[in-house]
């Protein structure tokens, strides 16, 4: 799926924005039909304008008040772009605290539908890009949202390991990137241990999906969990908890998705970029690895399995220690981690953890900027002892329950080491309900905030 701009200004009808009062420049008879119609300016009220001669001759659209809160109203012009009639639009003026750049993203991702099993468009109202905006890094942020979206909205049915293994490739081959995959019997013999162990048990095999691009400058590997479905293993989940288990691969969804947006927009020109993605299904058969196993893994590290249901985390581990050996300057993972990053933050804020300041402060700031908001949460050394089980090195799956997601992080820190600096985000990869630019379903998480930081993180 593509995202566009308008091409042609002079053709677009025009959008007034009004916040509590019809702009100047508006004609009598226009405001006489906004009157008459009951226009009052509210966020995303839309009156379409008559022409005058029994046609569409422009829309008002309500952004309501100026609020000392813009974040509220994240992407609020993307209503418009959604029930609008089809055709080009213009914005005629910019009432103060509009950012243009927002609204024109928040209006290409309105453009999404995923119609892979029923016709699903999304807005055909087309935007000519605001004066001033870079309108190629815009359409670049939408079309890699629309690539993880795919991704996690398409069921494990035709997103397993072997159909993300062909995503990858795809994307690869669009923009320049090596691609190795390592497989099935494979991975054991080339110490893979941990990601071999989670997708033994599944009809299609595990993998370790990796790509590359860049010749020179500092080095970025981006490692994301790509459980293209979760059972939950022989410690099985409930019906209710497999309802969404398709989007388990939204991490590295999220990767791809990052990977596509930084060759687009030229990022890759000034680094090495690293993709990796260990691809499984947690399934059950006979060979599934078991509650109270004790797996070596890839670092060396044993991990005592006390929790089948905590496997990312484990597959994580094998690609990270890979990743490592290679002493990246940056080592960052993205993964659909745990249910208590969502009870702390809820679904729309992935936390992140890092323990530079400057660059948790670079990325925290970034997501503001990008409207891909992320919120920074602690590596708290004190909880260590939680995931030490001292039957092996490592817990999978600390008993009590408490700091869910700080545990996760603090495990997969340990297969961090070896790289210049370390992040890891827990996101969700879901909006729950529709949103203005967000459609129900898959959605990227940390992308932007990391792509908006990279000239900080990698200076």
């Amino acid at each position: 799926m593509t995202a566009e701009f308008a091409a042609d200004a002079h053709t677009a009808r025009p959008i007034w924005l009004v916040r509590d009062s019809l702009p100047e420049g508006l004609d009598a008879d226009a405001r006489s039909w906004a009157s008459a119609s009951g226009f009052s300016g509210k966020q995303g009220q839309i009156c379409l304008l008559p022409d005058g001669a029994g046609g569409l001759g422009g829309a008002l659209v309500g952004i309501g008040p100026n609020t000392a809160r813009p974040a509220r109203q994240r992407f609020a012009l993307a209503k418009a772009a959604s029930a609008l009639p089809e055709g080009d639009w213009r914005i005629e003026s910019w009432p103060e605290n509009v950012d243009p750049s927002e609204a024109a993203l928040g209006w290409l991702l309105a453009q999404y539908g995923f119609g892979r099993y029923r016709k699903a468009e999304g807005a055909k109202a087309r935007l000519v890009a605001p004066e001033g905006v870079d309108a190629a890094r815009l359409i670049a942020m939408a079309e890699a949202e629309f690539l993880t979206r795919d991704l996690i909205n398409t069921p494990a049915n035709d997103m397993g390991p072997e159909a993300l293994e062909a995503a990858a490739r795809d994307m690869a081959a669009r923009h320049g990137f090596g691609i190795e995959v390592i497989a099935g019997e494979a991975l054991r013999e080339r110490n893979f241990p941990l990601i071999h162990a989670v997708g033994r048990a599944a009809a299609q095999a595990p993998r370790l999906i990796e790509l590359t691009l860049g010749e020179t400058g500092p080095v970025l590997t981006l490692v994301g969990k790509g459980v293209c479905f979760d059972t939950g293993g022989l410690d099985i989940k409930p019906a209710a908890g497999m309802k969404l288990m398709k989007k388990d691969m939204g991490g590295a969804a999220t990767v791809l998705g990052l990977a596509q947006m930084l060759a687009e927009t030229g990022a890759t020109r000034e680094m090495r970029l690293r993709v990796l993605i260990p691809a499984v299904e947690n399934a059950i058969s006979g060979n599934a690895m078991r509650p109270g196993d004790i797996l070596t893994s890839r670092k060396g590290l044993t991990v005592e399995i006390n929790n089948t249901d905590a496997e990312g985390r484990l597959v994580l581990a094998d690609a990270m220690a890979y990743a490592a050996e290679d002493r990246p300057d940056w080592l960052v993972s993205m993964a659909t981690l745990t249910g208590a990053a969502r009870v702390a933050l809820g679904p729309d804020i992935p936390p992140f953890y890092c323990d530079d300041d400057a660059a948790a402060q670079a990325i925290q700031q970034a997501g503001q900027d990008l409207w891909d908001p992320v919120w920074r949460m602690p590596f708290w050394e004190p909880y260590e002892e939680m995931i030490e089980p001292g039957i092996a090195d490592l817990d999978n799956a600390p008993a009590g329950g408490m700091a869910g997601s700080i545990t996760a992080a603090l495990f997969l820190r340990r297969f961090a080491e070896g790289a210049g600096r370390y992040a890891h985000f827990d996101i969700y990869g879901w909006q729950l309900s529709a949103a203005p630019g967000r459609t129900k379903g898959g959605v990227q998480q940390g992308a932007r905030a990391l792509l908006g930081a990279l000239p900080a993180l990698l200076k």
